[in-house]
């Protein structure tokens, strides 16, 4: 008698998902994926994993429900395993989850680096945090920067979003703002793809994270994984960058896999220097000497440039934020935030009376976040009820802190200024000394 297949449902949230399925169970015939589910970002459930990627084990593809599904995946398909495969979850949100599969039946599992991390023919610089909203985007940023000072062609690929049509979004590629307009690009996808374009970068991301990398390096002389929220690197780095938060000292040791991240890293930055407590710093620092010693610290800040700073004092200022970092990064200020507060806002309004449609729900799941707005545009209804609920606030200016000129995306009625951030590092070493000794390594 025939052994049956082993089943499987991944845990996921449209992103690290695919790529494990890719990776290590597509081409695996003791093992049937019966579903994938959905988590932490809306409206990206009720859809398929398309066969063109799913390959020829899964000819009608692969289901993918809201993860609040599971019990009745189990029992439907008699499910063997659960796989975890998103991230930014406390440490006790992930024994909760296993403590709920078990409860069900099934093995609970989280795979490790090696067998999800593809192997690239050029070297591979990665970026990685411990958190969502520690500043990863503008070190990536400075890495490519140092790189082509150095005269290094870079190449940056970033963490999946894939919200639209997956059989799509296989390898895409971004070098021109018309790229963002082509693949039909979420906000959320242009906040991290616009800076690279802005800055020179050519940047690659979509679902077939092997793909692409076999793409990139058809024109890098150097890969820059461009990671997302705080997970771990889908390529085997050869100079591992994580960056920590002394806003939120201890959590690098808290979150998953934020502190896979951490413990992995080569290089330590510790952002935001300029605003964070001192003791918070040191708590940062302590940490990274006592668990990873090996790891190289680097010191840095993320200073803010504001157009006309002098229309903020005394004025009623609505603060516009990057969406994930106040909602799963779990942060209740950004740039924007502390870029009214330097400048003299006379009041912070508070956009909760004002709310329109799916913010609401948003306001719902996420209650922590305050008198902001975070900028959610996940879909093209998420970019409308943003642009209602700006134009309802009665406010003098609107201060953006998002990546991207939300202008380009949101009418936006009232007077607007954008604010800008880089990261500089602080003292010696800095990332471009570590950056030519890596090469010269090389």
């Amino acid at each position: 008698m025939e052994s049956r297949r082993r089943r499987i449902v991944i845990l996921g949230a449209g992103g690290r998902d695919f790529h494990n399925f890719n990776m290590v169970y597509r081409g695996d015939p003791s093992v049937e994926v019966v579903a994938i589910t959905a988590a932490q970002i809306p409206g990206i459930d009720q859809r398929h994993y398309p066969p063109e990627l799913s390959g020829k084990l899964y000819p009608q593809g692969i289901p993918i429900v809201a993860e609040e599904r599971l019990p009745d995946l189990i029992r439907e398909f008699d499910v063997d395993e659960v796989v975890l495969a998103y991230s930014d979850l406390s440490n006790d949100a992930v024994m909760a989850k296993a403590a709920w599969v078990a409860s069900l039946g099934p093995h609970f599992t989280l795979l490790g680096t090696e067998a999800t991390q593809a192997k690239s023919s050029k070297p591979v610089i990665a970026v990685q945090a411990v958190r969502t909203g520690c500043g990863k985007s503008q070190t990536s940023r400075r890495v490519t920067a140092i790189l082509r000072d150095l005269g290094r062609r870079a190449v940056a690929i970033r963490h999946p979003m894939p919200y639209g049509d997956l059989a799509r979004q296989g390898v895409q590629r971004f070098a021109a703002i018309e790229d963002l307009v082509r693949h039909k690009c979420t906000i959320e996808e242009m906040e991290e793809y616009e800076p690279h374009i802005e800055n020179g970068t050519v940047c690659y991301a979509g679902v077939d994270y092997e793909a692409i990398l076999r793409e990139a390096e058809k024109e890098a002389d150097v890969v820059v994984w461009d990671g997302g929220n705080n997970d771990t690197s889908f390529y085997k780095a050869d100079l591992t960058i994580t960056v920590v938060d002394p806003h939120r000292p201890g959590h690098e040791l808290l979150y998953y896999p934020g502190q896979t991240c951490f413990l992995t890293a080569d290089v330590v930055v510790i952002n935001k220097v300029d605003t964070a407590e001192p003791a918070a710093i040191a708590r940062v620092r302590d940490n990274t000497h006592l668990h990873n010693p090996g790891a190289v610290v680097v010191e840095a800040a993320s200073p803010l440039t504001v157009e006309r700073p002098e229309e903020i004092r005394g004025r009623r200022v609505l603060v516009v934020e990057d969406g994930p970092t106040l909602t799963h990064g779990g942060m209740q200020y950004g740039a924007g935030m502390v870029a009214a507060r330097r400048f003299g806002a006379g009041e912070i309004v508070d956009p909760r009376p004002y709310l329109v449609g799916e913010l609401q729900q948003t306001f719902a799941a996420y209650p922590g976040i305050g008198a902001l707005l975070p900028a959610m545009g996940y879909g093209e209804q998420q970019v409308r009820d943003l642009e209602a609920t700006i134009a309802r606030v009665p406010c003098d200016v609107v201060v953006i802190g998002t990546p991207i000129d939300l202008r380009r995306i949101v009418d936006i009625k009232q007077p607007s200024l954008r604010v800008r951030y880089e990261l500089q590092e602080i003292g010696r070493p800095d990332l471009a000394e570590l950056i030519r000794g890596f090469l010269a390594a090389q």
